[in-house]
């Protein structure tokens, strides 16, 4: 049985943080902006969407996984950084297809299926 191609279109690594790492998740937002060209999304001070934890979106292209990926491994700094790829399947993209740096948190899930069922 054949099985479905599935495309990747584009990766996001979500950077979470608290008021104690703040200053530490802004220097890795730096660090990012001068190292890749990249798009920076807006800092989320509260939970949103799925995520259990205040934090900012980091969208790049597949062509950039190679580079993005392992400078965040080496500068995360201690904060928990969720990758995923974007496939149209939020719902797998943020579970089945994911990857953890440092602790992987509990994400709302029911949000993303709720998305997908709208």
């Amino acid at each position: 049985m054949e099985e479905a191609t599935i495309t990747i279109v584009g990766f996001h690594a979500h950077i979470y943080f608290d008021s104690v790492s703040c200053e530490t998740a802004t220097r890795i937002r730096e660090g990012l902006s001068a190292q890749f060209l990249v798009q920076l999304g807006r800092w989320h001070e509260q939970p949103i969407g799925p995520h259990p934890k205040a934090m900012y979106q980091v969208a790049f292209l597949p062509g950039q996984f190679g580079k993005v990926v392992p400078w965040l491994m080496l500068h995360r700094q201690g904060l928990d950084i969720l990758i995923h790829p974007e496939t149209g399947d939020d719902v797998a993209d943020h579970t089945e297809h994911a990857l953890w740096l440092g602790e992987k948190l509990k994400l709302n899930i029911e949000f993303l299926r709720g998305l997908a069922r709208a």
